[in-house]
């Protein structure tokens, strides 16, 4: 393996309890860094990726495990004596577009202030899960290098909540990842052709816009581009597929070192493809067993669902 391929991650390792309307769980593996660190396991077969995350002395051993056997470096998971691991419950809604959240435990994640590893701070590509952006902000400042990619994703709670400090973060960061109602949230604008403009003179070069069900945009200052998600027969659980996406943009661009807009359109497809698996299962169930086979397939249903011979008269 090549450093000059690996990948950064940073977020939250945790317990969710999930109810849609095809069953419920009790407390299992969940997790922004964990759907984006498996997802990105699968496809940066030229680097490794380091994790960064805090759980409690709760996570259990087979958790590790499961790291480890993906080949995911966990020297940067702080596993604090006494704490407990944050969690999340929700239950999802008919549509599985809309769901109620239940429960939230910050625990140990509340407190979380990560300090990077000496051999951490010159990795060349960065994702910063959904966090606090002040916390994602200290882990740039933590770089030695300018990295070759900072992806970085939000939510609605930080843009409502923190919107200063994260107007400080989007300056620093290459990628922004979103849906598109964080979008509007964020810029004012309906229009995601607009909001896309606005939130680019933010600071982020590139925007990923995630519309689930309904494909994914691409955006920089001069093109656009537009990825349909793979039609499926059952959707089981939505939770994490955003950040299984996320895992596979940035899995892939890792592997190539390349970071054009070009590339990023083969990422999006990359994450689209890994995002359709993880949505079969509950939680990550789906993310642990792949095989190399079942993801070329499911790229190639992808390509067959993009292209399209024409001929202008």
């Amino acid at each position: 393996m090549n450093r000059q391929n690996d990948i950064l991650v940073i977020g939250s390792v945790a317990f969710d309890a999930i109810e849609t309307p095809f069953g419920k769980t009790d407390k299992i593996i969940g997790g922004a860094a964990t759907y984006i660190s498996l997802s990105a396991s699968y496809l940066n077969n030229e680097g490794r990726t380091h994790l960064v995350a805090v759980v409690g002395d709760d996570f259990p051993q087979e958790g590790l495990d499961m790291f480890d056997q993906k080949g995911i470096d966990t020297r940067g998971l702080e596993i604090k004596a006494g704490g407990k691991t944050f969690f999340w419950s929700g239950k999802y809604h008919n549509d599985m577009n809309t769901r109620d959240t239940l429960v939230t435990e910050l625990n140990v994640l509340g407190e979380f202030d990560p300090v990077l590893p000496e051999e951490y701070r010159s990795i060349p590509f960065v994702m910063l899960g959904n966090l606090d952006p002040s916390v994602q902000r200290s882990v740039i400042e933590q770089m030695e290098t300018r990295p070759e990619l900072i992806v970085m994703d939000t939510m609605d709670f930080w843009i409502e909540n923190t919107r200063d400090e994260l107007m400080k973060t989007l300056k620093l960061v290459d990628v922004l990842s979103i849906n598109d109602e964080e979008a509007r949230q964020l810029s004012g604008e309906y229009s995601l052709v607009k909001a896309s403009r606005k939130i680019l003179s933010m600071g982020p070069k590139v925007l990923v816009i995630k519309k689930g069900e309904h494909g994914a945009l691409l955006f920089n200052e001069r093109q656009v581009y537009f990825a349909p998600a793979l039609p499926l027969e059952d959707v089981f659980d939505p939770t994490g597929a955003g950040d299984t996406f996320a895992g596979g943009f940035i899995g892939h661009i890792a592997s190539t070192g390349q970071t054009s807009f070009e590339e990023m359109k083969r990422g999006i497809l990359f994450g689209s493809a890994l995002a359709s698996f993880c949505v079969e299962r509950f939680g990550i169930e789906r993310l642990e067993d792949l095989t190399k086979s079942e993801i070329t397939g499911r790229l190639r249903e992808f390509i067959d669902l993009v292209q399209i011979d024409m001929e202008f008269v």
